[in-house]
């Protein structure tokens, strides 16, 4: 049977700003690949990845300098929110892109553009001040894994408040994030590693509180806790 949509791309179904920021994050990993093969950048290509990890990785050492000189500026600020582009190796990125275009998705379809975009800058930034709280050592933080859980948090709150309409429990909204922790902290133990995790669960805890004035009726929201606090 002849099906009108079979020549329809998968990305239509997708909102603009998931699949941007998926390319984003992807086209950079693919010219790290080509580059770390000879393809592109020449002898000097081989070594983009470290130079580009050092350059907009996000350091302790860095989060140290900015606190106690009070030195706000793009070079050390700026770290905060180029980090979530660089990662370590190509399956780092690819599943950061799968979890982007999969949880990305269910948020973008309910919250505005412009309010993605503040949940996956807020998350980074959040995520990275975490990081450099718990952090001593020099293990840069890069991945878009703290933004990636910000949308976790995002999606986690759509399902506590379908389950606080339907009457369900709302613990089970953070079985998803449960799981994902219990793998984390598995891997840790089994492994080893820094610790980007508290910049995981940082941007998880934001993405959800973000959610209750980032989603379409957060202004009626925050006016009724505003209408709350004045009868007070």
């Amino acid at each position: 049977m002849f099906d009108p949509n079979a020549d329809k791309s998968p990305f239509n179904e997708l909102p603009p700003v998931i699949v941007a920021l998926a390319v984003i994050v992807g086209g950079i990993e693919i010219m790290m690949q080509l580059s770390s093969r000879g393809l592109i950048g020449g002898e000097a290509g081989i070594s983009w990845r470290v130079e580009a990890i050092r350059s907009f990785g996000f350091y302790d050492s860095v989060f140290e300098y900015m606190r106690e000189t009070r030195t706000f500026n793009w070079e050390t600020m700026g770290r905060m929110i180029t980090y979530p582009f660089m990662h370590f190796a190509f399956t780092h990125a690819a599943f950061a892109v799968v979890m982007i275009l999969a949880i990305g998705k269910a948020v973008a379809e309910v919250f505005h553009t412009v309010s993605v975009l503040i949940l996956v800058v807020t998350c980074s930034v959040i995520g990275a001040t975490a990081y450099g709280l718990v952090d001593d050592s020099q293990y840069p933080l890069i991945g878009t894994y703290p933004a990636v859980y910000g949308l976790l948090g995002a999606f986690t709150w759509l399902l506590w408040l379908k389950a606080s309409a339907t009457g369900e429990s709302r613990l089970k909204a953070f079985r998803l994030i449960g799981v994902l922790a219990a793998l984390q902290l598995f891997y840790r133990l089994a492994f080893g590693g820094g610790n980007d995790w508290a910049a995981d669960l940082a941007g998880f805890a934001t993405g959800f509180l973000l959610s209750f004035v980032l989603a379409p009726d957060g202004r009626a929201r925050i006016a009724g806790w505003v209408e709350t606090l004045r009868r007070r």
